[in-house]
């Protein structure tokens, strides 16, 4: 599953080209023989809910997990990936080093940097990292609060320390693709090419786009066609990778290149594509490269709805999917939809089952599925400031119930873990020993709650940072569940995203303005 991941690949391959670097893959399950002293250990988080697994690790290599419990003698531990770029402070406490944003330049600043003060004391090392755009050393950032335990600032112990760090952005001509091909990954023996980065729809709820902004897209000729050409000297299975592939500008010249009879025997699958840019000839460039399926996300099957979270799409263009993905010889289509997102309604939901029940009565002889998640808020988008809605778990029995005697394969994530992963993505620092606490426990809802109860009484050892003492974390209900005012400080105001604050809350007010009333003349 680990070597799977392109992120991952892109890493380990720049860190392992470098001369100066030995360089060691760590799996849960499984590694490369280990060094006789490790100087860096880093890891890189793409969801929530696998922080603890950090913990693990770190305990597997004798590594103190607290930062400020770390030597000279122990290696310096950085981090990346979204989930640490988006809100890190909950995990900070267990890391030296974090990088925020695009790995392509950011990486070699990183080691260059530590590569200049690599033989002076730990202290001074980290402080000469903290001036280096883009990384991040908790421990010279102090949060403050005020007497009722309300964050008030997250600043520098230090003047000659920047107040902000700010996401690094790669703007180079092309991105990434595998530097891994293996018969024992989770999808086996194929070469992935990044299309886009980001995405221009700027769905209000979204952080594969907000987070990663500008859109960006490698020239056909330059970017694209070498990098699948590389892979294709190994493999002859070719997976496209994007938030939406279909807009690069040049996506169907890519397509009518790969109809070259040269590549009759290569697999082609792609990653989500955007309902509009659904065509027959597209469903049948597929259908001949060995696809069975293509993918939509659709939020939901109310137009309101989809108007709210700024997701373009009529629902004609879905309904016109279908028929395409069916006419181009396609034998199923996956949508992906939301419940619990703010302001929605019961009627928006139903409005997603009549939507799919439309769909399957109106293209016979086409699958489909349905995968539905909880709306999750994430730091560094418009929806940042919203909660986690109780109601949204029923709705999602509610769809179960509508969908699947029709012959419907729904596909819901757990609401339970949707909860804890709001936890994860809303707190700061004052997390870090629930964090600790639940180890073991992961698999187990009722754990987290627990250790957050004795933190709330307590009971767990008191989180620290720079050296003081952190009041008790907030309430379960504020962090999960409550729509935070506008001029909350938020746990990740002093690291920059793409979008100031500003702009993300006037997305966010017209998103949730009130539908202008109907003439009733």
């Amino acid at each position: 599953m680990g070597i799977t991941s392109l992120g991952y690949q892109i890493v380990w391959a720049t860190l392992a080209s470098r001369s100066d670097l030995d360089v060691r893959r760590l799996f849960t399950d499984q590694g490369d023989p280990q060094h006789r002293r490790c100087d860096l250990f880093g890891l890189s988080l793409s969801w929530e809910l696998d922080g603890p697994v950090l913990l693990d690790l770190l305990e597997g290599q004798s590594i103190p997990i607290w930062s400020e419990q770390r030597t000279d003698a122990d290696p310096i531990v950085f981090g990346g990936g979204p989930v640490l770029t988006a809100n890190p402070e909950p995990l900070a406490p267990f890391f030296d080093v974090i990088l925020l944003g695009d790995g392509e330049d950011l990486l070699p600043a990183f080691i260059d940097a530590l590569q200049a003060v690599r033989n002076e004391p730990r202290a001074v090392r980290l402080r000469h990292l903290a001036k280096v755009p883009g990384i991040y050393v908790p421990a010279l950032y102090a949060p403050h609060f005020d007497s009722e335990g309300s964050l008030q600032s997250i600043k520098p112990i230090e003047a000659d320390l920047p107040a902000t760090v700010a996401k690094q952005t790669w703007r180079g001509n092309t991105l990434s693709h595998s530097t891994v091909i293996t018969p024992d990954a989770a999808w086996p023996d194929i070469h992935m090419v990044e299309v886009v980065r980001s995405c221009p729809e700027l769905c209000r709820f979204c952080l594969a786009s907000y987070l990663t902004l500008p859109f960006r897209t490698p020239s056909l000729d330059d970017g694209l066609i070498p990098a699948v050409e590389r892979g294709l000297i190994a493999t002859r299975r070719l997976g496209l990778l994007g938030a939406s592939v279909t807009q690069h500008p040049q996506f169907g010249d890519l397509l009518t290149w790969l109809n070259n009879a040269r590549f009759d025997d290569v697999r082609v699958s792609v990653s989500s594509v955007r309902a509009a840019t659904v065509t027959p000839q597209l469903a049948s460039s597929l259908a001949n490269r060995g696809s069975k399926s293509l993918t939509i996300a659709i939020e939901s099957g109310s137009e309101r709805m989809r108007r709210v979270v700024n997701k373009k799409l009529s629902s004609e263009e879905i309904n016109a999917a279908a028929r395409h993905a069916k006419q181009g010889g396609l034998s199923a289509l996956k949508l992906y939809g939301m419940v619990g997102l703010p302001s929605e309604q019961e009627e928006d939901v139903e409005a997603t089952a009549d939507l799919l029940l439309q769909l399957k009565k109106a293209t016979p002889g086409l699958r489909f599925t349905l995968g539905v998640s909880t709306f999750v808020p994430k730091a560094h988008t418009p929806f940042q400031w919203q909660g986690v809605r109780p109601e949204a778990d029923k709705r999602l029995k509610r769809l179960g119930k509508r969908l699947k005697p029709k012959g419907i394969d729904l596909r819901p994530e757990s609401y339970g873990w949707s909860v804890i992963q709001a936890l994860l993505s809303r707190s700061d620092r004052r997390l870090a020993p629930v964090i600790v606490a639940v180890r073991g426990t992961q698999e187990s809802l009722g754990g987290w709650k627990k250790a957050y109860r004795a933190a709330r009484a307590g009971e767990l050892p008191a989180a620290k940072s720079a050296g003081v003492e952190l009041p008790l974390p907030p309430a379960w209900e504020q962090v999960i569940h409550e729509t935070w005012p506008d001029d909350t400080v938020l746990p990740w105001s002093h690291l920059q995203g793409p979008l100031p604050q500003d702009t993300l809350l006037k997305h966010q007010h017209q998103a949730l303005r009130p539908e202008p009333a109907e003439d009733l003349d």
